[in-house]
């Protein structure tokens, strides 16, 4: 009787422990096969067309204040990537005294554009993430602009600055993430039309400290984003973007 009692407790101490263990193993699990279809999905071409380097040309060169002027990707970058089309020009303003580069990276496979993103790029390349936040802008058009806002630095007693602004368009709206690009793909394959990331970055130097970057960096975000959606809008409408 009394062995039997002591089998009884030991069965009843181990059921908490193998009920943990189950639990750990379902979400294990659970999570593990989120991971792969998500994966999945944003693995797989959208339902869209490739749009060209010309096409993503239209944007103006004349924002506001601001010109343009082309400054092409090395080949060697451009492929490295991952993207289908791509925008790379610097924007100056004031006889130009201030400037930003200004980046869109477009591509058909949602995933290939999720790790070519600042924080992991920069860092790769030897900058050190020194602050990061996010933010919301009143975009010219009127609608809120979610963005993320990074400062690196490289080289000894951070040498060389700069300030990055990012942010994504999925499907005409604005994300500073890649989260809603992520809760469409649990949607299913085919939901994503288009996705674009856009880079605007500052230097900081003895001429322009990080208030004065931030303020650049800051208006031509919330000036440039309105053309910038328009005209993957207006492809959409075109049918270059079949959706």
């Amino acid at each position: 009787m009394k062995v039997s009692q002591t089998t009884m407790q030991i069965k009843q101490k181990r059921r908490p422990l193998l009920f943990a263990a189950i639990t750990a193993g379902i979400v294990m699990l659970v999570t593990g096969i989120g991971y792969r279809v998500v994966a999945a999905r944003l693995a797989a071409p959208v339902e869209t067309i490739a749009l060209s380097d010309e096409a993503l040309a239209r944007l103006p060169m004349k924002l506001g204040e601001w010109t343009g002027i082309e400054a092409p990707l090395t080949e060697e970058i451009a492929e490295a990537t991952d993207t289908d089309a791509r925008v790379s020009r610097r924007y100056s303003r004031a006889s130009g005294l201030d400037s930003v580069w200004f980046y869109i990276a477009y591509g058909v496979r949602a995933r290939d554009l999720m790790p070519h993103r600042p924080e992991v790029c920069y860092t790769g390349a030897g900058w050190t993430l020194i602050d990061r936040r996010t933010t919301k802008l009143s975009a010219s058009d009127g609608i809120e602009l979610p963005c993320n806002v990074m400062q690196f630095s490289r080289g000894t007693l951070n040498k060389e600055r700069v300030l990055v602004l990012d942010y994504y368009i999925v499907d005409g709206q604005y994300s500073h993430d890649v989260s809603l690009l992520r809760s469409k793909a649990w949607r299913g394959s085919g939901t994503v039309g288009y996705v674009a990331q856009v880079q605007i970055v500052v230097a900081i130097t003895p001429n322009k400290d990080l208030n004065s970057a931030g303020e650049s960096v800051y208006e031509f975000a919330a000036l440039s984003a309105s053309s910038v959606l328009r005209l993957f809008e207006d492809s959409k409408a075109d049918g270059e973007i079949d959706k």
